[in-house]
């Protein structure tokens, strides 16, 4: 049985082979991707480089990272972001109630409306791949030609049910992170900063 994603999903993600269906694969098609010059990006980080400790679980204060998107084509009437790890295929951010405009998110801001990640939750699921090994981190935004009827709190799985047949553009952009050892800071340490 052959497993991974669709080569046009794979080339959007970059890098080794992905072994997980995400959510693009589930909900959009090849014609969508980018359509009308759609795109995200991130200040924190460019298209497979490396995610910063500071949204991950390395740090104590991690947040999530900043976001920007442009302007999806016309007619679109909502945006969704799903964030999902292509190596082990967790999902750790989905996010809807997005204006159909050019926008953004800023460092650690609340989104109008989220839904639960791998841990039940509705919050940023800080990436905490194991030590040594690295992990990428999709963040899928698709333009809607319809407003999703979700409640906040909703699955992964209602999402992609609301999402499906209604994906007039799609954006993908990817941050890498490898697991490391969090150093406990010594207290003797602190005598040398002052």
């Amino acid at each position: 049985m052959a497993s991974g994603a669709a080569p046009w999903v794979q080339n959007a993600v970059g890098g080794s082979p992905v072994g997980q269906t995400l959510t693009l694969e589930k909900v959009a098609d090849q014609r969508v991707l980018g359509r009308g010059g759609f795109a995200l990006t991130s200040a924190a980080f460019r298209h497979d480089g490396e995610l910063d400790p500071s949204f991950t679980a390395v740090e104590e204060d991690a947040v999530a990272p900043p976001l920007e998107w442009t302007a999806p084509p016309p007619g679109a009437q909502e945006l969704v972001l799903v964030v999902e790890d292509a190596d082990r295929g967790h999902v750790h951010w989905t996010v809807w109630g997005l204006a159909a405009q050019k926008g953004k998110l800023m460092e650690g801001e609340t989104p109008p409306r989220t839904g639960k990640n791998a841990q039940g939750n509705s919050e940023w699921l800080l990436p905490d791949p194991p030590v040594g090994e690295e992990h990428r981190y999709v963040f899928q935004l698709f333009a809607t030609d319809l407003p999703l009827t979700l409640m906040p709190g909703a699955t992964h799985d209602d999402l992609v049910r609301n999402l499906d047949g209604h994906v007039t553009a799609a954006a993908v952009l990817t941050a890498r992170f490898e697991g490391h050892v969090v150093e406990e800071l010594d207290v003797d340490d602190l005598d040398d900063v002052e």
